[in-house]
């Protein structure tokens, strides 16, 4: 039987070079669970594994949409059990920090298929968001409950899955558990190491070439690309347009960085069945080895 083991945590926590290492001794593959990793050309950024990480172990779920696409988690949810039910080796490695993607696996989301309407959006945005949710609590009042009253993504999202499909969005979404057994790590370590390594991550993407990806992206599609105003392309391509200097780019992507961590940590506390692990610690790739292989041999 499939086995999974999921390597989770913040960003900068050490999550690639662990899956990586556990890969090669195991012998299987690592599944990418990063919403940035899955687009093309966005590489330096989004810490993408390199050339040479990925010809030591086969990554899959990276580089599989394009940048003037959008891979919505349905999409990735499709992909990522496809593979899970294909791909040969046991335990397989499931290793990132967007913890939707993971969810979306380890609980087995229900996801309504249904594809952003722009023009539908258009038509909502001109409404009130007061208005909005409003109108959500009149046709899906369960929705509406679970929904912040000034969450306007998740209100629109669930009035556009409404009126595209006819059914409360509240109706078709639930759980349908995989099968097949399931290992949750995570990696944490206190704030101070964290921002130590967030800093250092950060100047070696710009001694990598941070900047020519950037300079080379918004050339190619366009500054307003969504993509490029995320976390690391937004602030360099503030730097290339010469609203800020290099050094201040620098220290604004740690500063959104460290607060994107903070983020990831509050959402990945919230599950129990993630047994935690000190990135700092020394004989980290042994403690968690001797873990995996008491799993795999349950």
């Amino acid at each position: 039987m499939t086995k999974l083991v999921v390597i989770c945590g913040a960003t900068a926590t050490g999550k690639s070079g662990l899956g990586l290492a556990l890969a090669m001794r195991l012998g299987t593959v690592i599944l990418s669970a990063d919403s940035r990793q899955v687009y093309r050309e966005f590489n330096i950024g989004t810490a993408k594994p390199t050339v040479a990480e990925q010809k030591l172990v086969p990554h899959y779920l990276i580089d599989i949409c394009a940048p003037t696409n959008t891979m919505t988690v349905a999409d990735y949810q499709e992909q990522a059990q496809a593979l899970i039910a294909s791909v040969s080796g046991s335990p397989l490695l499931l290793v990132g920090g967007t913890g939707l993607y993971i969810r979306s696996i380890v609980q087995g989301m229900k996801i309504p298929r249904v594809a952003p309407q722009p023009e539908l959006r258009s038509q909502l945005e001109e409404i009130s968001q007061n208005q909005l949710y409003a109108m959500l609590q009149q046709v899906d009042p369960a929705a509406a409950q679970k929904i912040h009253p000034h969450d306007s993504v998740r209100t629109l999202r669930a009035l556009e899955v409404y009126y595209v499909t006819g059914m409360p969005i509240s109706a078709q979404q639930g759980e349908n558990p995989p099968n097949y057994p399931i290992l949750q790590i995570g990696l944490d370590c206190n704030t101070e190491r964290l921002r130590l390594r967030i800093h250092k991550r950060t100047e070696q993407m710009i001694a990598d070439g941070l900047v020519a990806e950037v300079d080379y992206l918004c050339h190619k599609y366009g500054a307003d690309l969504p993509l490029l105003n995320t976390l690391g392309y937004q602030e360099i391509k503030r730097c290339l347009a010469g609203e800020i200097t290099l050094d201040e780019a620098k220290e604004l992507i740690v500063l959104h960085t460290r607060q994107f961590a903070k983020r990831q940590r509050t959402w990945f506390r919230g599950y129990p069945q993630i047994e935690w692990f000190d990135a700092d610690a020394p004989d980290l790739f042994a403690k968690v080895l001797q873990r995996v292989e008491d799993f795999i041999n349950i």
